[in-house]
């Protein structure tokens, strides 16, 4: 009897201890490449080939769940950005967040990928989302007025960023919401929505230098075998005297066939009273790969940023194209060799510049005397990608 008595406890305190174990999981990414980019226009002669070893996106993260019984589980994940290519450095700019999961949805609170960004990286044909070739070179940017942080603890957001060389060149919409609490429902038959809301931390009174600047992100989501397909809508309002309202509006979606996938972007980005004027400008985009063998696979990607628009009226010449051909082929399950061409041919008064590991191309990236306008942007890489 009292054997059984000791069984039944030790039981009992195994089961109380599984009940409130919490799994941890340690991740990430390292990939690094070797680049030959090169500028045209006025820098070409200058400049000639610039050589460097990129990390691209690299990452390492902790992630875990406890479940709490009913259902419910506490979840958390803090992940940092690895640069290693010149010294070896952590950043605090990737998605690290703790929340509630159950059959509700998910609440996160912390630094957040959005709707809007996360359908950009799902379209985008190479694996991670990085590197010179990516979507986010054009998507969001309106003319580069778009380029910048999304940090709300300054009072605003700082478009309009030079992109320096070998920095991120994303627009404000690309990027990771801070300061953010966002929810998740549940899928139901492939279906389900996100709603993020990007808090005005540092409000002030009138009179006062800093904005009430807040944001809003919201998105809806169809997966469901080989179909997905997606619509996102992202605002943000500084509410201070020049009542800036920025705003990008996303629809897109992709089919895989097997051996082959297919994928297609709208994007309307939009801005109201920046400088006293309206903005707005579209960009399409359309990307697909192709496996070769069950280890290599072909992509490429053309993207289309028109003209941009000010209180209506199309502005000549500034939009621009981005061609990117690739190759990848895996030496396991966890390692990769890649390789990318990739082309940014502007028109006469356009910029841009990689969304990932920036040439340098915008004006505060570029010698003084230098055009940074109407040259176009090009680069050959080479790397390999291992995750753990």
């Amino acid at each position: 009897m009292q054997k059984k008595l000791i069984a039944l406890a030790v039981a009992g305190l195994a089961s109380s201890s599984a009940f409130a174990q919490a799994n941890v999981t340690v991740y990430g990414v390292a990939d690094a490449s070797f680049d030959v980019v090169r500028i045209g226009g006025d820098a070409q002669n200058e400049l000639g080939n610039i050589t460097r070893v990129s990390t691209n996106s690299s990452y390492l993260g902790f992630k875990g769940a406890e479940a709490l019984g009913n259902g419910l589980s506490a979840v958390f994940q803090f992940e940092s950005g690895v640069g290693f290519d010149n010294s070896g450095t952590l950043s605090t700019n990737r998605d690290s967040y703790v929340g509630l999961s159950g059959g509700f949805g998910t609440v996160l609170l912390g630094t957040l990928t959005g709707p809007t960004r996360a359908l950009g990286t799902a379209l985008d044909v190479n694996v991670g989302a990085t590197g010179i070739g990516t979507n986010s070179a054009l998507l969001g940017k309106l003319g580069n007025k778009l380029n910048g942080s999304t940090s709300t603890t300054t009072g605003s957001y700082s478009g309009g960023s030079t992109c320096a060389r070998s920095a991120s060149c994303n627009s404000i919409f690309d990027s990771r919401w801070k300061n953010a609490i966002a929810y998740v429902s549940p899928t139901f038959s492939g279906l389900n929505a996100t709603v993020a809301y990007v808090a005005n931390e540092n409000k002030a009174m009138d009179g006062m230098a800093a904005a009430s600047t807040s944001g809003f992100d919201t998105g809806l989501k169809y997966a469901q075998g080989p179909i997905m397909a997606a619509v996102t809508y992202n605002a943000v309002i500084t509410n201070d005297a020049t009542d800036l309202k920025i705003s990008d509006l996303r629809v897109g979606g992709s089919y895989n066939f097997g051996t082959a996938s297919v994928r297609a972007v709208f994007d309307l980005a939009r801005a109201d009273k920046l400088g006293g004027k309206k903005f707005t400008q579209a960009v399409y985009g359309l990307g697909a790969t192709f496996d070769l063998t069950p280890a290599s696979k072909l992509l490429a990607q053309v993207y289309v940023a028109r003209d941009l628009k000010q209180d209506g009226s199309s502005q000549d010449d500034s939009g621009a194209k981005l061609f990117e051909l690739g190759f990848q082929h895996s030496l396991s399950k966890r390692t990769m060799l890649k390789a990318t061409y990739a082309l940014i041919k502007n028109d006469t008064n356009a910029n841009y510049d990689f969304g990932v590991n920036a040439a340098g191309i915008n004006p505060g990236g570029m010698p003084a005397g230098f055009s940074a306008a109407g040259g176009s942007v090009q680069g050959i890489s080479f790397g390999v990608r291992h995750t753990f």
